[in-house]
């Protein structure tokens, strides 16, 4: 009980920092390396804030995105919440209507669910995934087809 009450304070502490953050304009944290990782099409960097361990479980990162740049349909065994910071960006689970994604929105992915996020064409992206890790790492699927991403527009 008391590790759950730590994930939630430390999760809504930084929603809070990013929250006083949109009114500065200035980068709370790095932005992270460059992924070249085979899972995305497009740019896009990674910032580990957390990474998760028998402590503190869930993996925290920062994700920015580049206008157009999309991860492949995915699934985490643990569930997934993202705090959107930046820019417009879309998020679907599977069989479910594309949905369109701002600054300040909060996505709450169940455990198990096939999903994907990328950015719109015309907007960087970024967001704090908060990613429980205890019950596995991402599993990856393919990539997210055209069909898929334009039906957003």
């Amino acid at each position: 009980m008391r590790k759950k009450f730590l994930v939630i304070a430390f999760a809504m502490s930084s929603l809070f920092l990013f929250q006083s953050q949109a009114q500065t304009a200035d980068s709370v944290f790095p932005k992270g390396e460059l992924s070249h990782a085979k899972n995305h099409t497009g740019n896009i960097w990674l910032n580990e804030l957390n990474v998760g361990d028998s402590t503190f479980d869930p993996s925290i990162a920062l994700a920015t995105y580049d206008a157009g740049a999309k991860l492949y349909w995915h699934i985490h065994p643990g569930g997934q919440v993202l705090l959107i910071t930046e820019g417009t960006g879309y998020y679907q689970e599977r069989g479910k209507p594309v949905r369109i994604v701002h600054k300040g929105d909060v996505i709450k992915c169940a455990p198990g669910v096939e999903h994907w996020h990328a950015a719109a064409p015309d907007s960087g992206f970024a967001y704090i995934a908060v990613t429980p890790t205890q019950k596995g790492k991402t599993i990856w699927l393919e990539p997210v087809s055209d069909k898929d991403y334009n039906s957003a527009k």
